[in-house]
């Protein structure tokens, strides 16, 4: 006998505890399946909405932003390499250069849920970014990775050159940030209990299966 738990996860595609969290959680998930049935849908974050079209340096960017030197920077990223390798995801911090503006990545993902392909568009998106380098900004980029994902690219396309999904992606933005989640990744189970910031796999599955005893007995 399986319980249900329902899954938010809020988070960035170009941000790299997010996707360790989101793969170490993908690897929990699959461990407790025979007690736990989650639902889990991607909810949107922006690190950086006002992030121009162009991106910006990665390295200057995190030195911009946090206050970081060089040395920092480095140091940090050998950290997110070393964490990525213990659960099978590949960072190549020097082909992802940039960090780009997501707002329509987050749109094709709203789309991506209505459609049952949300959890495979996600990961391709961060492998695309963080192993490959890819710009998560560029349509041409986003049509063939919504295509990879077993999207229709014709209506990726469409929805990419017009307004679909913006207003859903800033509500959910607010809807969160009203609630005072203002770093990803963060999760809320069943609507009530929020998990802040990436952890390993067997944390995951110790939370997991904890909610679901609640829910159980509740």
């Amino acid at each position: 006998m399986t319980f249900p738990v329902r899954i938010d996860f809020v988070s960035d595609v170009v941000c790299p505890w997010c996707a360790l969290g989101a793969t170490a959680l993908e690897q929990a998930i699959a461990n407790v399946a025979s007690e736990v049935a989650v639902e889990l849908t991607f909810k949107p974050f922006e690190l950086n909405p006002d992030m121009p079209a162009e991106g910006e340096h990665a390295i200057q960017h995190m030195m911009r932003k946090y206050g970081r030197s060089a040395e920092e920077v480095a140091s940090r990223n050998e950290m997110i390499i070393a964490r990525g390798k213990t659960i099978g995801f590949q960072f190549d911090l020097e082909k992802r250069s940039h960090f780009y503006n997501t707002f329509d990545a987050h749109r094709l993902l709203l789309w991506a849920m209505q459609e049952g392909r949300q959890v495979a568009l996600k990961k391709i998106l961060l492998e695309a970014y963080f192993t490959d380098g890819q710009n998560p900004s560029d349509h041409e980029t986003l049509v063939r990775l919504a295509g990879e994902a077993g999207l229709s690219t014709t209506r990726a396309r469409e929805i990419l050159t017009s307004e679909a999904f913006a207003l859903e992606v800033r509500e959910l933005e607010g809807f969160y940030l009203e609630r005072g989640i203002n770093s990803v990744p963060a999760m809320v189970l069943n609507g009530r209990q929020l998990v802040s910031g990436s952890h390993s796999v067997k944390e995951y599955e110790h939370i997991l299966r904890q909610v679901a005893r609640e829910s159980a007995t509740a």
